[in-house]
């Protein structure tokens, strides 16, 4: 006969299991107004039964070469994020943004504080230094998200059967896009797609890197 702790490693693979078993991977696509595919969109599924908040997450948002990288993030609302300096000079990171309003004053290396982002929205930010610097966070109440790569796709995983509207935003959009409502079905695939009427992105002057000033 096994014993009850040899029979706990097999309960939990089998809980593990059936909690696959009824989940899905749902996968978007975005594109824009010409067909052509869109990076960086937030993607992300909501419905009643979505948890707001996580415990522990921890995410990164570096500045190197004079850039917040990625340009684009997103996490779930109570995640924990650093700011490391790559660069050989002084970054001043901060937010006016309602949803986190914050600073992390004059620093190279890793970052004196942390932040949480503790509420739901579009964060902002900027370096006071250099002020071509932007990138956003988009903090979302539910643990199914992701960000389109360089194809225009994202997949959400791991998503429970249920009804979700599917949400998705840019920086550059034009617009506010309407949420794509979906019944997902464990059993067979999900699939959302969004077309994006985008401002173009315009690039702006970095000038040459200055190790002693800028």
């Amino acid at each position: 006969m096994l014993s009850r702790a040899a029979l706990a490693p097999s309960i939990f693979l089998a809980l593990l299991s059936a909690v696959a078993a009824h989940a899905a991977t749902i996968e978007v696509f975005a594109t824009d107004s010409a067909g052509q595919p869109v990076a960086d969109v937030a993607v992300f599924a909501v419905s009643p039964s979505t948890t707001a908040e996580t415990k522990n997450a921890k995410a990164s948002i570096e500045q190197k070469d004079r850039e917040f990288i990625p340009f684009v993030s997103v996490i779930q609302q109570g995640t924990t994020v650093s700011f490391p300096n790559q660069d050989p000079i002084l970054h001043h990171v901060y937010s006016f943004s309602p949803a986190k309003n914050f600073e992390i004053k004059l620093y190279t290396g890793k970052a004196p504080s942390e932040v949480i982002f503790d509420k739901s929205g579009v964060v902002v930010l900027g370096c006071n230094i250099h002020d071509w610097m932007t990138a956003y966070v988009v903090v979302v109440p539910t643990p199914y998200f992701a960000r389109t790569d360089a194809t225009g796709m994202a997949r959400l995983r791991d998503v429970p059967a249920g009804s979700y509207e599917i949400r998705a935003w840019h920086p550059m959009q034009r617009a506010a896009l309407v949420p794509y409502p979906l019944a997902v079905d464990a059993r067979a695939s999900a699939k959302a797609t969004f077309t994006f009427d985008l401002v173009s992105r315009k690039p702006r002057y970095k000038p040459p890197l200055d190790r002693l000033r800028y």
